[in-house]
């Protein structure tokens, strides 16, 4: 079994590394060839959790678990709100063939997971992206967006002014003094926060607009307002994670703004072509990340794979 924290992560790969992995991972997901249960969670104490995700992969195959602690108080003492391991197992064997530090990889394989999505659904001459929210996502979604488009501005809104002074600093962006002022104008929206109210509104939406809805990824969160289900087209990872936990679904659902018959479109569907993504310019699309172990699995196969080639990490003999 080979050991890799984030720094192993980070001398072996980025976003743009993982991009091919889970864009695979994802058709397979809509093929039916993986089994993902629903992630768990349970309270730690306080605003804190903790959550186990467990997924299989048929092709590749591998099976494994993502172990992770939520606490949101962390980035203030500088520290991951996310804390935790992925462990994966040879399929073969039954064996622990890596234990990857989950921060790190959780980081780049969501905002790895949006430029899937971007690049199936968003415009090709996309090239002004709104980031709402300034913490560890919004810093990965940087890359992200830049991976997959042609980006030459980057704005960005948060609650705290002073953090989104201090990360428009670091990564070369504007700051917006309202949501309103952020998406005004911009090609891609990225909602990268634990919101417990939505603020992205329906009459801030633009023709040809793309958004991907990346927090607030249990049911006591909303970034977005429940009236936007039904005016977009909207697609999603895997869709039981989107019915059980993504509160504006459910809340349109039983607001009737959705029927319940309504069978919201996968990711996966799209790359396959079995599905349609955007048909004309002016759809607006967007993009539901909830999170699942396929994306999780897929990358830590990758980065497994750069760390046996660099010899990264510390091997131990699990038999």
């Amino acid at each position: 079994m080979r050991i890799l924290n984030k720094h192993d992560i980070r001398a072996l790969t980025g976003v743009a590394g993982l991009i091919p992995g889970i864009e695979a991972a994802m058709c397979r997901v809509s093929e039916g060839k993986t089994d993902m249960p629903l992630r768990s969670m349970i309270k730690v104490g306080g605003s804190n959790l903790f959550g186990i995700m467990t997924g299989a992969m048929h092709e590749p195959a591998v099976h494994g678990a993502k172990l992770l602690s939520l606490y949101p108080g962390n980035p203030r003492h500088g520290r991951s709100s996310h804390c935790g391991v992925v462990v994966i197992f040879a399929n073969d064997t039954g064996l622990p063939i890596a234990c990857i530090d989950a921060a790190e990889l959780t980081g780049i394989r969501t905002a790895a997971s949006t430029a899937v999505a971007t690049r199936a659904l968003a415009r090709e001459d996309a090239e002004v992206v709104a980031i709402l929210g300034c913490g560890e996502q919004a810093h990965t979604h940087i890359a992200a967006m830049r991976a997959v488009r042609p980006i030459k501005r980057f704005v960005v809104w948060g609650r705290d002014a002073g953090r989104a002074a201090a990360f428009a600093a670091e990564n070369g962006t504007e700051v917006a003094g309202s949501v309103a002022e952020a998406v005004r104008g911009a090609d891609i929206v990225c909602t990268t926060t634990p919101a417990a109210e939505p603020f992205l509104l329906k009459s801030m939406l633009e023709p040809g607009m793309h958004i991907n809805a990346v927090g607030a990824s249990i049911p006591v969160m909303q970034e977005i307002a429940t009236d936007i289900v039904p005016a977009v087209t909207w697609v999603t990872d895997y869709r039981p994670s989107l019915e059980a936990q993504a509160a504006e679904v459910i809340a349109a659902r039983r607001e009737g703004l959705v029927a319940e018959s309504e069978r919201f479109t996968e990711i996966g569907e799209v790359l396959n072509g079995t599905k349609p993504g955007r048909t004309a310019r002016d759809d607006i699309t967007l993009y539901r990340s909830l999170g699942v172990a396929a994306q999780d699995l897929a990358s830590a196969l990758a980065i497994l794979a750069l760390a046996e080639a660099a010899n990264q990490g510390v091997s131990v003999d699990w038999s």
